[in-house]
């Protein structure tokens, strides 16, 4: 899966969208600054180091973490439609959990957590595009998401905390005393953490069929086979522009042109 420089600038404003539409100030402003800052890093970030996993593509992280958030938000209603209480949390917590529950494959504040693969071998035959960048230190996704978080002061409620530590659900052998309980007092209070799981397991499954690696783009992406005939030079560099021109920082102007350079 190959993304243009166009669906990737729409996937940032979408993600941006979603911190101005449902995040309440200040932590809003908060937020917004946190990736403005590292806007380079997220923007050409993949979901996943290997293609046996989802997204394993430049810009797949923001596109999944998108549809992460459109699906909470689409179960939350469904949930509700089948009678469950949703007085025990909020849609901003929803997707302010949402939107953070993978935050920690971005690396710590220096350094990337996935670095472009050197080894053909392991390219070719393990589907590794990226490797694993030894200079960050091991924890969990999820702990160095709510790590970041802190780090960056911004504040998150017990709801937003549990939702993210738990997003992978029972695939994670950490989740257990979160999820399996034998008394009531020890369960979750809230469903919040099963909507978002459900949400990222879906989007990741979803993400495996529709993002397939090294197969055609999709129809909605595609350049006519004429365009590209006639001069597919001056069809790729009259996209790259015109997704160049929408960018303000001059510094993310920069990188984008880079990524995308012959």
């Amino acid at each position: 899966m190959n993304l243009t420089a166009e669906q990737l600038l729409a996937n940032w404003e979408e993600f941006l969208g979603y911190i101005d539409r449902y995040i309440s100030s200040p932590r809003k402003e908060a937020l917004r600054a946190f990736y403005e800052e590292r806007a380079e890093r997220f923007i050409a970030m993949p979901a996943a180091h290997t293609t046996k996993y989802h997204n394993c593509f430049l810009g797949g992280y923001i596109e999944h973490v998108n549809r992460v958030i459109k699906a909470s938000l689409h179960f939350a209603k469904l949930w509700e439609k089948f009678g469950c209480d949703m007085s025990t949390f909020t849609i901003e917590e929803l997707v302010f959990s949402a939107m953070n529950h993978d935050l920690g494959k971005v690396g710590d504040t220096e350094n990337d957590l996935y670095l472009p693969g050197q080894d053909e071998w392991r390219r070719k035959n393990l589907g590794e595009v990226y490797t694993y960048n030894t200079a960050v230190g091991f924890m969990t996704i999820p702990d160095r998401s709510l790590f970041l978080l802190q780090d960056a002061g911004i504040k998150y409620t017990m709801n937003e905390m549990i939702a993210i530590r738990t997003h992978d659900g029972l695939y994670d052998e950490a989740n257990k005393g979160y999820l399996i309980s034998r008394v009531p007092e020890s369960k979750p209070k809230s469903a919040i953490v099963y909507i978002l799981h459900q949400a990222d397991l879906m989007a990741s499954v979803v993400e495996m069929t529709v993002n397939p690696v090294e197969q055609p783009k999709s129809k909605q992406f595609a350049i006519s086979k004429e365009t590209t005939q006639k001069n597919p030079t001056t069809h790729q560099q009259q996209a790259k522009n015109k997704a160049l021109s929408n960018v303000q920082s001059e510094g993310l102007k920069s990188a984008m042109s880079n990524l995308f350079e012959d």
